[in-house]
């Protein structure tokens, strides 16, 4: 069983920059697309960003496109996200994602191609 742990949320006024970690408890971690969402208060989960195995493939949101990157490091077991220029609208609870191998590939954007979960860390944007 993977295990998933977020941190780097926080409070921060727009315009602002943040770094999330997502630490995984496992090797299997390093053949694992890797995946963050998002979750705003009354909205359905959205899909942020994934990146493939190698970090060779990385997909982004319209809407965090050029103000977002996302990175791992495999040999720490460790899945990141930078998020630059942040908005309001940025405000939500941030899930990092595994998928399994040999599992439904349901594609990167999906919540259904993802079978491991954080338990989230909170972005906070002030205007």
């Amino acid at each position: 069983q993977v295990q998933l742990v977020e941190s780097g949320g926080g409070l921060v006024q727009a315009g602002g920059s943040l770094r999330l970690s997502c630490a995984a408890s496992e090797r299997t971690f390093s053949s694992s697309t890797m995946g963050w969402f998002r979750q705003a208060p009354g909205k359905e989960r959205e899909f942020v960003s994934a990146i493939n195995w190698t970090g060779g493939s990385i997909y982004y949101a319209d809407s965090v496109k050029g103000r977002f990157t996302a990175s791992r490091d495999n040999a720490k077991n460790t899945l990141y996200l930078q998020m630059n220029s942040l908005k309001p609208e940025d405000t939500a609870v941030y899930y990092c994602a595994a998928t399994k191998y040999g599992s439904r590939w349901s594609g990167p954007y999906s919540t259904r191609s993802y079978e491991y979960w954080g338990q989230g860390t909170q972005v906070t944007v002030s205007s």
